[in-house]
């Protein structure tokens, strides 16, 4: 569909709101819409940080409206775009789940699986014993009893090129917070683990893989894990803030690597390249099989509303599903309506802010159902 470029309008603060519409938006919605944008607006105002958001509202298999508000480069006044580039931080989990599904259907691993079986090194794990074996199905639900981290310094540091190694090294540094399958527990270094004993099942390095497996079937050009030199111009500048404290080196310096993470949390992408991942959690295009995809939202025994990389937000007017993910200098969100096929992504580069991109989020998918 041909884009519909709509004008650039500046607020008094200089405050940028620049919007797509593929195709005809539903003039029920667009009153909600606005309030939308109205509301991002605001709270860039407030924020008074100079960053920027991007978003996306999807509705099953297209993307209906982008929009991106505020700046990509701090001082320098350049506006964010419906093009700027973000880390997405945990939402990395869900592709990392979506690896594992589509491995079970390959008949490369079961969700029963011991991890030890592909990854003999998890036995160095503290605590690792006969009644602390870990199978796939409990690190993608977080209930595999192992802590959110290891207990070392420097696990988040280190070249993108050697996290296998940094997180090899992590293992006899990592614990059981309880028994397996006992409870949920958010592990981190646990979807690290699952990403490396995917990728020795497979036979295929974990990045390889995912490039393989769900970056090119859904032509996710816009997605990476090492961004090129030629896209580093629509990076959006990481601004980690905390309080009054602005620190704009630590996000910069991630680029070449944060330690092990990598398939918990080390992806770079926009808003509509994101949005086709999130039209194939729906089936529009079918990446997994439907049995796959429903596997993904069962809460396993002990588990939290989390399946499988995504949580579940059930609610008496919303039957939502998503995750959100928070680096330094980023925070990122995508939540999908399962009954009205409606979904929404917003990507900030900034980490504290008026926008509880979550609230929101989910408020806006509440809104959007109503007139359907």
């Amino acid at each position: 569909m041909k884009l519909k470029y709509l004008p650039v309008l500046f607020l008094a603060t200089f405050i940028t709101s620049i919007q797509f519409c593929l195709g005809q938006l539903n003039p029920k919605i667009e009153p909600i819409v606005k309030q939308f944008e109205d509301q991002i607006n605001a709270d860039l105002i407030k924020d008074n940080l100079h960053g920027g958001i991007s978003a996306a509202i999807v509705k099953n298999d297209r993307v209906d409206w982008s929009g991106a508000f505020g700046y990509a480069k701090r001082g320098k006044d350049i506006p964010a775009t419906t093009g700027s580039i973000y880390r997405i931080g945990s939402i990395t989990k869900t592709f990392t789940a979506t690896l594992l599904m589509l491995l079970v259907e390959d008949g490369k691993l079961k969700l029963d699986d011991l991890v030890e079986n592909y990854l003999p090194e998890i036995k160095n794990l503290q605590g690792y014993d006969a009644n602390h074996k870990i199978t796939f199905r409990q690190l993608a639900s977080h209930t595999s009893g192992l802590n959110r981290e290891p207990d070392m310094k420097d696990f988040d540091v280190g070249p993108l090129e050697q996290w296998e190694e940094k997180l090899l090294s992590c293992i006899p540094h990592t614990s059981f917070n309880s028994k397996p399958g006992e409870q949920f527990l958010y592990s981190n270094i646990g979807y690290a683990l699952m990403g490396l004993a995917i990728s020795r099942a497979a036979g295929v390095p974990y990045m390889q893989l995912v490039q393989q497996r769900i970056l090119a079937p859904l032509h996710m050009n816009d997605t990476f894990f090492a961004l090129p030199n030629d896209k580093m111009s629509r990076l959006a500048e990481g601004i980690a803030n905390n309080g009054a404290n602005v620190n704009t080196a630590r996000p910069l310096a991630e680029l070449k690597g944060r330690g092990y993470k990598v398939p918990n949390g080390g992806i770079y992408t926009t808003p509509n390249d994101l949005a086709k991942f999130v039209m194939s959690l729906m089936g529009k295009p079918s990446l997994l099989t439907a049995k796959s995809r429903k596997q993904m939202l069962i809460i396993p025994p002990g588990g939290n509303n989390y399946g499988f990389g995504i949580g579940i937000f059930n609610t008496p007017t919303l039957k939502a599903i998503g995750h959100n993910g928070g680096v330094p200098g980023y925070t990122a969100t995508y939540y999908i309506e399962q009954d009205s096929g409606y979904a929404v992504i917003m990507m900030r580069n900034y980490n504290n802010g008026g926008t509880n991109m979550d609230e929101v989020s989910l408020d806006l998918l509440k809104q959007l159902k109503q007139p359907d």
